[in-house]
C-alpha cells in the first residue's frame, strides 16, 4: 500500500486536469528531442536504502534545464516521480495518479510519505506536454525500505478548546492573495519546541484531509506550519474552489488529544477585482510601481553543494534546492514560485528593489538549480536568494544561510572536505 503526502497528490491532479478527458489517440504527442548526454538521478538516495516513512526526495538533472510544465523550451522539461510502478508509455503524456507524481511547477524535491515495507522509486523527465523526451531521460529504478514508525504521544487538550477562522465563513469568495486570520480559545498559543500544558500552535490545511493524529503534521504545500505562534498569513492561491481547515499541534507538531480542529470550510478564489469580500490592504509598493510577492510559510532555499566550510576547486558546480515552493523562470508569474539568485562575496541586497545583476549577484532566470562558478583562490561567501518573475525578493524573503568556502588549486568540478 502506498500513501502519498497530500501536496504531491494535489500537484499531480492539478497537472492532470488539462488532458484527463482526452482519448488515448488525442493524448499522443510528438516527443521532444533530448541530448544523449542528459542524466537524471536522485540526490543522496541510494538503492536499497533504509528510509523513514516521511522522506524528502531530491532530484538532479544534468545536460538539460528545469522549467515548469507548459513552457516549451529546447533541452528543457520537468520532473516526474514514479512510485511502485513501471515506466509508462513513452509516446503519451505521463499519467497523473498515486504512482505518477508530476512536478509541473519546476520543483526539484518533494516530501513523500510511504507505508512500511519495500517501495520502488524512479525519476522520468518530460517536456512541456508531460511527454517523455526522445531518447527518454530516466533515472535508475531504486528500491527503498521503510521501517514501521513509532506513534508519538499526544498532548492533552483542555475540554472545550477550539480553533477557528476570524472573519472567514464557509462559502466565502476571496481574492487570490488574501490575508487569512485565525484564533483559539481554551488553549494557549505557544511556539513550536516550547513544551506547555494545554498549549500549541496553528497549522493551516489547504485542499487536504486531516493528517494522521498520532504523527507530526506534515510540512508541505498543503500543511502550513505557524511554529512561531503566528495567527495570520497572507495566502496565495490560484483561482478556483479550495478548502481550508485549522489544526493545532503541540511542541512537536503532533495534534492534541482530543484534536483541536476547526470545521473544514470551502472558499472560492477569484481575481482581486471580482472578490466579494474585502481584500487585504494593498501591498506596499517598492521601487517604481513594484510590489513584493508573498511566499508560503516555511519556504526555504538551501545549498545542496557546497556546504559551509567546504574546500572547493576554482571551477565548481554549485547546486541548490528549494522547499515548499516551485521554480519558475524569470518573467513567468505563478503562485508560490520563483527563481534562484546566487550572491557571491556580497551581503543581502535591498529586499525592496529588484536584485542587481553583476558578478556578485548571479541571476538564474532560466529556472536553473545548479551553476558552474569560477572563483579565485581564497575564502569566499555564498548565499542564495529567491526572487519572483521581476527579480524582486519575496515577502517574507526566501534566503539561505550565508556560507563560507575556501577555493584551493585543482581541477574543475572536484570537491573535498576540509
Amino acid at each position: 500500500m502506498l500513501r502519498l503526502a497530500p501536496a504531491l497528490l494535489l500537484l499531480g491532479l492539478a497537472v492532470a486536469l488539462p488532458f484527463a478527458g482526452a482519448s488515448a489517440q488525442d493524448r499522443a504527442r510528438q516527443r521532444s528531442p533530448a541530448p544523449a548526454t542528459a542524466r537524471l538521478s536522485f540526490v543522496g538516495l541510494a538503492d536499497k536504502a533504509q528510509v523513514p516513512a516521511k522522506l524528502t526526495v531530491r532530484f538532479a538533472i544534468s545536460g538539460m534545464e528545469v522549467v515548469p510544465a507548459g513552457q516549451a523550451m529546447r533541452n528543457a522539461g520537468h520532473h516526474h516521480l514514479l512510485i511502485d510502478t513501471e515506466l509508462p508509455p513513452l509516446d503519451q503524456p505521463i499519467p497523473s495518479d498515486f504512482n505518477h507524481i508530476h512536478f509541473g511547477g519546476g520543483q526539484t524535491e518533494a516530501e513523500i510519505a510511504l507505508t512500511p515495507g519495500k517501495h520502488t522509486l524512479q525519476l522520468l523527465f518530460a517536456d512541456h506536454n508531460h511527454v517523455p523526451h526522445d531518447p527518454p531521460v530516466v533515472s535508475e529504478r531504486i528500491t527503498v525500505e521503510v521501517s514501521a514508525a513509532p506513534e508519538k504521544p499526544r498532548s492533552v487538550a483542555a475540554p472545550g478548546a477550539r480553533v477557528f477562522f476570524i472573519d472567514l465563513q464557509d462559502g466565502a469568495t476571496i481574492p487570490s492573495r488574501a490575508k487569512i486570520r485565525f484564533g483559539a480559545e481554551g488553549i494557549s498559543v505557544t511556539p513550536a519546541g516550547t513544551t506547555s500544558a494545554n498549549g500549541g500552535h496553528h497549522h493551516l490545511l489547504v485542499d487536504t484531509e486531516l493528517p494522521a493524529l498520532d504523527r507530526e503534521v506534515p510540512s508541505d504545500f498543503n500543511h502550513l506550519h505557524f511554529g512561531r505562534g503566528q495567527t495570520e498569513v497572507e495566502l496565495s492561491l490560484p483561482p478556483g474552489e479550495h478548502t481550508l481547515q485549522l489544526l493545532m499541534g503541540d511542541h512537536e507538531h503532533v495534534p492534541h488529544d482530543p484534536p483541536v480542529v476547526s470545521p473544514r470550510i470551502r472558499v472560492r478564489v477569484v481575481g482581486d477585482a471580482q472578490a466579494s469580500v474585502a481584500a487585504p490592504p494593498p501591498p506596499h509598493a517598492h521601487g517604481p510601481g513594484r510590489a513584493r510577492t508573498a511566499s508560503p510559510n516555511d519556504a526555504a532555499v538551501y545549498f545542496v553543494y557546497p556546504r559551509d566550510g567546504d574546500r572547493i576547486y576554482p571551477t565548481s558546480t554549485i547546486r541548490f534546492g528549494l522547499r515548499n515552493m516551485g521554480v519558475a523562470p524569470a518573467g513567468v508569474a505563478k503562485p508560490n514560485t520563483g527563481h534562484h539568485h546566487l550572491l557571491v562575496d556580497a551581503g543581502p541586497p535591498s529586499f525592496d528593489e529588484p536584485i542587481p545583476a553583476d558578478l556578485n549577484h548571479i541571476h538564474l532566470g532560466g529556472g536553473q538549480t545548479e551553476y558552474k562558478l569560477t572563483l579565485p583562490n581564497g575564502r569566499h561567501t555564498l548565499q542564495l536568494l529567491l526572487a519572483d518573475e521581476n527579480h524582486l525578493p519575496h515577502d517574507p524573503p526566501v534566503i539561505s544561510e550565508r556560507i563560507t568556502v575556501t577555493v584551493i588549486p585543482g581541477g574543475p568540478n572536484a570537491r573535498r572536505r576540509r
